[in-house]
């Protein structure tokens, strides 16, 4: 059971993830990777739109530089803040054509199934990698989210040196408080990234995932 102080505002949690605009000099609200990606509180200025525009456009970078060619493996939990955090990723996903894949009918992961899903897809069809993004912050409080990158090894990035927190947080600093303003980190609208980009996990054994155009 639930107690009191567990209790949130999911609405104004949600509403904080869009409209609070980060300190890139405050380091409690700076892009910070733990033992596991990125945690904090929409409340808190800690984990908001401009966070998830810049860690997701800093993965975009790295696979391409790494040569990481193959499907996106993108899942969420229950977490309040995890389905905003997920539309975000999708909308820089699909803007920079990266292939994703996500569960059926876009139900909720467990974080094992992603990375199930990576090894499965990297076994299955030699030379081509994939990675995955998990959208949870674990055991964390229901006002936090997290955002997890993992690797085609299937499992956690540790601390994501490979990233570079200093550019996630570069990248923060820059991304405009406000849609439709220019910004360094490519997005495109939520419809096209929704219905152009995903195809269910279930379809990678095909090697098969759509692209966007």
């Amino acid at each position: 059971m639930a107690l009191p102080e567990d209790l949130i505002d999911v609405d104004a949690l949600e509403r904080a993830y869009y409209d609070n605009v980060p300190d890139p000099s405050d380091p409690l609200q700076q892009v910070v990777f733990g033992t596991s990606g990125h945690r904090g509180s929409s409340f808190d200025t800690a984990f908001n739109e401009a966070h998830i525009l810049a860690t997701t456009q800093a993965i975009v970078e790295y696979r391409r530089g790494a040569g990481i060619t193959g499907p996106l493996f993108i899942g969420f939990d229950t977490h309040a803040l995890s389905i905003p955090a997920w539309r975000t990723a999708l909308e820089v996903l699909a803007a920079n054509e990266v292939s994703v894949c996500t569960a059926e009918d876009d139900s909720f992961t467990p974080t094992p199934a992603v990375s199930r899903a990576i090894l499965t897809f990297n076994k299955e069809n030699p030379g081509v990698l994939s990675d995955g993004i998990v959208v949870t912050p674990s055991h964390n409080p229901p006002r936090d989210g997290g955002f997890k990158y993992n690797p085609p090894t299937g499992g956690t990035g540790g601390h994501h040196d490979h990233l570079g927190d200093r550019g996630a947080r570069e990248r923060t600093a820059r991304v405009a408080p406000r849609r439709g303003q220019a910004h360094p980190v490519r997005a495109c609208p939520r419809e096209r990234a929704r219905d152009g980009l995903l195809v269910p996990c279930s379809a990678t054994s095909r090697a098969s995932a759509t692209s966007s155009t």
